[in-house]
């Protein structure tokens, strides 16, 4: 496919077929994926393979109390989970409620689940002193990920990138056998989509781009 084309069809894929990921094209994948930029090109990024079902199984559920707050927030009117605005839902009422199949089994079905954690030791994270939280670091990570994603649509399947599970970092260490200072980036499932989108809905560039300010003209 030709690389402008894959970048405007690579989509969040959570419903695949039954068709395996062969082992040879998820490697080629992961063979040209490795070549993202990181920081420093420390290259601190590790993946975790999981085919194993029961696995899966338990991956889909340590992400469960996250998607509950997740979807009693977005019902709330809330954004879920931002940094800046607390969020108003009582815990009675998280702790209540349901969780989508849509959240979980894209991990419990995909023939191939990625975990990808980045050593903490080898990132510079410049922004570590500010009164927010941290972004820079994932710059040594997430290349990588949409790297893999772009790599899965040229090959014919696709994934998309999960954090649910993040929220419960020490349980995934202890599942996976992470070190102590890998933080957890991403729960990537992978496979055959049961329908390829063509046509994604994004804000055109004159939305968010402008020129020499934010409250520049845009570009244009």
């Amino acid at each position: 496919m030709e690389l402008y084309d894959v970048m405007r069809t690579t989509f969040a894929a959570r419903e695949f077929t039954d068709d395996p990921l062969p082992d040879d094209t998820l490697r080629r994948i992961l063979d040209n994926a490795r070549f993202a930029p990181s920081g420093g090109n420390r290259q601190a990024a590790h993946i975790v393979v999981v085919r194993d079902p029961d696995t899966k199984r338990r991956l889909a559920a340590l992400g469960e109390s996250t998607v509950r707050r997740y979807v009693a927030q977005r019902v709330a009117g809330e954004n879920p989970w931002n940094p800046v605005i607390p969020t108003a839902v009582p815990d009675s009422v998280i702790e209540t409620t349901a969780v989508p199949d849509s959240f979980v089994e894209p991990i419990r079905t995909a023939p191939v689940v990625l975990v990808v954690s980045v050593d903490m030791r080898r990132v510079a994270a410049v922004d570590q002193y500010l009164d927010r939280v941290g972004l820079v670091s994932g710059a040594s990570v997430y290349p990588l990920v949409w790297n893999i994603l772009l790599g899965a649509r040229a090959e014919g399947f696709g994934g998309t990138i999960t954090s649910m599970a993040v929220a419960q970092e020490p349980a995934v260490r202890d599942l996976l056998h992470l070190p102590a200072e890998h933080a957890v980036a991403a729960v990537v499932p992978i496979g055959k989509p049961v329908k390829q989108l063509t046509r994604l809905r994004r804000q055109p560039v004159d939305d968010f781009v402008t020129v020499d300010s934010f409250d520049g003209a845009a570009l244009g």
